[in-house]
């Protein structure tokens, strides 16, 4: 049952992206994913969400007692509609905006914790992070999608749970439920949190799209780097905070600017900056983009910034951490 109503109430989320400080595999697990290591930090530019909720716009479950009943799927065309996400997937099916809403209702329906009223939402995506780019953007729209959702269907789920729904639906989405800089280990699940000093950094987006799944396939991909321990990756923050020394790398590097020429004039446009910026430049996760912290003293040379900024082979933003 359906009451109508043209009252709305908007939610707007900032939807981060994320960085790769390093990026470490440490081996293949009997599920075929791969067990690695890596630090995330969450920056203060993404995607926006925008939930419009309807007042009373309402469906009700009239089998809600049991929840068995209920077709999670079907329930999820019923309750969501998006827009702004046309030119990213063929179908609202497909995008992980629509995913996580969907796994989110399977969740509550398979835990009978389904509340008996729903409201319809409308989300509207304002897409500014390129795919393909290893900043998060899809998994950080589907995580946003389900911390708003757990809070306007009123399910109510803890964060545990939450990070569990998401990792279901990606690698990258529990650390934009986590909302914090951290430690994550497993296939990104795994999540410590780690206390970063407040940086800024030059972020270049080559046109260039890396499959994920390629390039954990590549022959030339280093899949056993010896596994560190939590307690020597807080204590070695300055290996791979403002520099990348030893043994903190980003494995996907080589492999990534050996197919895509794009991605690799980028790095080395950075590389020729990092002398002045006192930093190493790197790649994020799988690529394409890059970035090369900046040191305090280059963040007050505004002229200095501009020009980097202007003469960069593509694309480039200054932002920091969130």
């Amino acid at each position: 049952m359906i009451k109508n109503s043209t009252n709305s109430s908007v939610i707007t989320r900032l939807s981060p992206a994320k960085i790769n400080l390093f990026l470490h595999i440490t081996g293949k697990r009997a599920d075929d994913y791969h067990n690695l290591q890596t630090v995330f930090r969450l920056l203060d530019w993404g995607d926006y969400l925008h939930f419009s909720v309807a007042d009373e716009l309402i469906i009700t479950i009239d089998s809600v007692a049991d929840n068995s009943a209920v077709d999670n799927s079907s329930l999820c065309g019923q309750l969501l509609t998006l827009s702004g996400a046309d030119t990213i997937t063929s179908s609202i099916e497909d995008n992980l905006i629509f995913k996580a809403a969907n796994a989110l209702l399977a969740s509550a329906i398979n835990s009978n914790s389904l509340p008996k009223n729903l409201p319809k939402v409308s989300v509207r995506l304002d897409k500014h992070l390129p795919m393909g780019a290893g900043l998060g953007g899809g998994s950080s729209n589907a995580a946003t999608t389900l911390l708003v959702l757990n809070k306007i269907w009123q399910i109510n789920f803890d964060q545990d749970r939450l990070i569990k729904i998401g990792a279901s639906i990606g690698a990258d989405v529990p650390i934009f439920i986590f909302g914090q800089d951290a430690i994550a280990m497993g296939i990104g699940e795994e999540l410590t949190a780690i206390d970063l000093p407040e940086q800024q950094y030059l972020v270049l987006i080559p046109n260039a799209h890396a499959n994920t799944a390629e390039l954990f396939a590549h022959p030339k991909l280093q899949r056993d780097i010896a596994p560190l321990s939590i307690k020597t990756i807080q204590n070695q923050s300055n290996d791979y905070v403002q520099h990348l020394n030893t043994p903190y790398q980003n494995v996907f590097t080589p492999v990534v600017t050996s197919l895509a020429p794009a991605v690799n004039e980028a790095l080395r446009y950075l590389q020729e900056l990092e002398t002045q910026a006192l930093s190493t430049a790197r790649m994020t996760g799988s690529g394409s983009a890059v970035f090369l912290p900046l040191d305090a003293g280059v963040i007050s040379d505004k002229a200095r910034l501009a020009k980097w900024i202007e003469e960069a082979p593509c694309p480039a933003y200054l932002v920091r951490n969130l």
